[in-house]
C-alpha cells in the first residue's frame, strides 16, 4: 500500500460521500404515502452529516497531497419509500465497511487514525433488517425482547417520545 493508493482508495469514498448527499436529497423529494413528512425529514437530515464526512475526507486527502474529487457516485434508482430506504441501508453499510478498511490502510500507511465517529454513528443509525424483512424506523432501536418488538428512543431533550402506535413504513 503506498500513499496514491490511499488517496485513491479516499477519494472513492468521497465520490461514495458526495453520492449520499444527492441519494438523500432526491429520496426526500420521493418519499411519498402517508409518511411522506417523517421521511422527508429523515433523509433532509442526513444531508448535513454527509457533508461532513464529504468535507473530513477532502480535507484528508489534500493534506496527503492529493485532489479530491469532484464526481459523486452513481445513486440507486428507487420507485418506492421501501426501496429507497433499503438503498441507503445498503449504500451506509458499505461506507462502514469501506472507512474500517481505510483505517487500517491508514493505519499500516502510518497516516494515523482516519475515522472520527462515523463507525459508531453508522452502527447506532443502521440497524439490521427485522426478521419480518420491515426495515428499522429512525428514532426507534430494536426491543431487547427481539425483533419486532421496539422501544422509544428519548427525544433529544431526553423527554420520553409519545407512542404513536405506528412504527412501520
Amino acid at each position: 500500500m503506498d500513499k496514491q493508493t490511499l488517496i485513491n482508495h479516499l477519494n472513492g469514498d468521497l465520490a461514495g460521500e458526495l453520492g449520499a448527499i444527492i441519494q438523500y436529497l432526491t429520496y426526500a423529494a420521493k418519499a411519498s404515502g402517508p409518511f411522506r413528512p417523517q421521511l422527508s425529514a429523515f433523509f433532509l437530515a442526513e444531508v448535513a452529516d454527509e457533508q461532513l464526512h464529504a468535507q473530513f475526507l477532502a480535507n484528508k486527502i489534500v493534506s496527503l497531497g492529493g485532489e479530491p474529487t469532484t464526481t459523486p457516485r452513481p445513486v440507486p434508482a428507487a420507485r418506492t419509500n421501501k426501496e429507497m430506504l433499503q438503498a441507503i441501508y445498503a449504500a451506509e453499510k458499505q461506507a462502514t465497511a469501506d472507512y474500517t478498511q481505510r483505517a487500517k490502510e491508514a493505519e499500516e500507511l502510518g497516516e494515523g487514525v482516519l475515522h472520527g465517529d462515523r463507525e459508531d454513528d453508522e452502527e447506532e443509525r443502521l440497524q439490521p433488517a427485522h426478521e419480518d424483512g420491515e426495515l428499522p424506523v429512525r428514532g426507534r432501536r430494536p426491543h431487547r425482547g427481539g425483533p419486532g418488538r421496539e422501544e422509544p428512543r428519548p427525544a433529544p431533550d431526553g423527554r420520553e417520545r409519545p407512542e404513536s402506535g405506528r412504527g412501520e413504513l
